[in-house]
């Protein structure tokens, strides 16, 4: 989910499911319901407007559903930490598993941070 981001998160994102990286060969998929998702991958400073959305649709997500924050912005605001526009820092909105930083982030540090995720509750922990 994009919670007013510049779209550079994004299109890395986007660049997980081309041929060069292909994510797919990891189980890794895009849905198009966050009903049927195991993770939100979420970029962005949450401005006021986005908060409640955001919210509500982690409420509809199934559980147990990770929470990934994508980049400098999602991780802590970044530059438009005191904004008018901007509010809570995601962390305080959901419980956030996993950190991605970067502006962009590279699509290996996405694929890396997730996959250990993944292999961390694998393990059970």
């Amino acid at each position: 989910m994009s919670n007013g981001s510049c779209n550079n998160c994004d299109i890395e994102i986007c660049d997980l499911f081309t041929p060069r990286f292909d994510v797919e060969r990891f189980g890794i998929q895009l849905i198009g319901s966050v009903r049927h998702a195991d993770l939100l991958l979420i970029t962005g400073a949450m401005n006021k407007k986005s908060i409640p959305r955001m919210k509500k649709i982690y409420e509809q997500a199934a559980k147990p559903c990770l929470v990934v924050a994508c980049g400098t912005c999602a991780c802590s605001q970044h530059m438009f930490r005191d904004s008018y526009n901007v509010g809570e820092p995601l962390d305080k909105i959901l419980p956030v598993d996993l950190y991605i930083p970067g502006c962009p982030p590279k699509p290996e540090a996405i694929i890396s941070g997730i996959l250990k995720l993944v292999s961390k509750i694998k393990k059970g922990k």
